[in-house]
């Protein structure tokens, strides 16, 4: 079979592993030809496609990034970008397309699924927010790098007496912030599944002065909102092709807040593409093997329409439309627990 292999949204530590795995597993064990579409879905569009051979892949293993290349696009929103899609396809004889990526890109996937085009889907998210599955590689080398973050936070917080605020990725999900700031040791964290109130921040931070405790360490998703007010009123909107509006700024946001109102010093750091960048842990690069494995054997069973997935310590396969119609979020007991921590 040839078989079309993308990576699309945003880069994850991993994606070169999987890439690595789909390719060995389809080439020895049924002869395949892999086909690398570069930039995601924009290589369909453009028919920028490349031979994958057993030698393109040797040595990506611990490499971050994608040798592929990725892109945030949404083709269905010209016609004309999914006519060629279907065009290329066609044109280089593609029997099957293995998508890696979130639920953007999946959702393209299940898009062209329904025109007629053979998937299987590869879920991959730093924020772990693809439902379907109990975990997506990615996730492990976030919260990683969160954790230390914090680990090195605290020196200066304790060392100065101040407020350090941590800002995580994290835009439907705080999955991010609650397993960092608990293997951390935050003093709070703000999620997007709890609307939090300036108030109750600033009573907790202040509590934990009057008890002696002169420094303080907050963790916030970066999709996290106060319950009382509208972050965007007065401000432009930006949204991507696929409708999401562009975040950032919650951590500034709260400093502000926090130094009109009280007499603390307050620092702000946000991670940002740190999480997402440099070598993935041993975690998530035999997640990614595991799940790239189990992809080649989908293609060859006609499971498609489906994506892989993590369930318990089980690789198993769900339909597609569970990941693309909701995202999973954090548990409100995993919630809970974090919060057994705070102040």
């Amino acid at each position: 079979m040839r078989i079309g292999l993308l990576t699309g949204g945003g880069d994850c530590p991993g994606l070169n592993a999987a890439i690595r795995a789909v390719t060995r597993r389809a080439i020895t064990a049924y002869d395949d030809q892999i086909l690398g579409i570069r930039n995601g879905w924009d290589g369909l569009v453009e028919g920028n496609l490349e031979p994958i051979s057993l030698y393109s892949v040797s040595g990506i293993l611990p490499k971050g990034g994608t040798i592929l290349g990725t892109s945030r696009h949404n083709p269905f929103k010209k016609q004309e970008n999914v006519e060629k899609m279907l065009e290329s396809l066609q044109k280089y004889e593609i029997d099957a397309l293995i998508a890696i990526g979130g639920d953007d890109t999946l959702g393209v996937a299940y898009q062209l699924g329904k025109l007629g085009v053979k998937f299987v889907g590869i879920p991959k998210t730093i924020d772990n927010d693809v439902e379907g599955t109990d975990m997506s590689f990615g996730f492990d080398t976030a919260v990683s790098i969160a954790t230390e973050a914090i680990d090195r936070l605290h020196s200066t917080a304790e060392a100065h007496h101040r407020v350090m605020i941590l800002e995580v990725m994290g835009r439907y999900s705080g999955a991010i912030a609650v397993t960092a700031g608990i293997a951390g040791g935050a003093d709070c964290i703000l999620v997007p599944e709890r609307p939090f109130s300036y108030d109750e921040v600033m009573k907790l931070l202040e509590n934990r002065r009057r008890h002696g405790k002169l420094f303080s360490i907050v963790v916030v998703a970066e999709g996290a909102a106060p319950k009382d007010r509208d972050i965007t009123a007065g401000k432009p909107v930006q949204v991507d092709e696929f409708g999401h509006r562009r975040l950032g700024g919650i951590g500034q946001m709260i400093k502000d807040e926090l130094e009109e109102f009280t007499t603390m010093e307050v620092r702000v750091v946000a991670l940002g593409p740190l999480q997402r960048g440099g070598s993935p842990t041993a975690s998530d690069r035999l997640l990614a093997t595991r799940f790239g494995v189990r992809a080649a054997d989908m293609i060859h069973e006609g499971k498609f329409g489906h994506i892989v997935a993590l369930k318990g310590a089980q690789i198993v396969d769900t339909p597609v439309e569970v990941a693309v119609n909701k995202h999973k979020t954090v548990s409100p007991e995993f919630l809970d627990l974090a919060q057994v921590f705070f102040g």
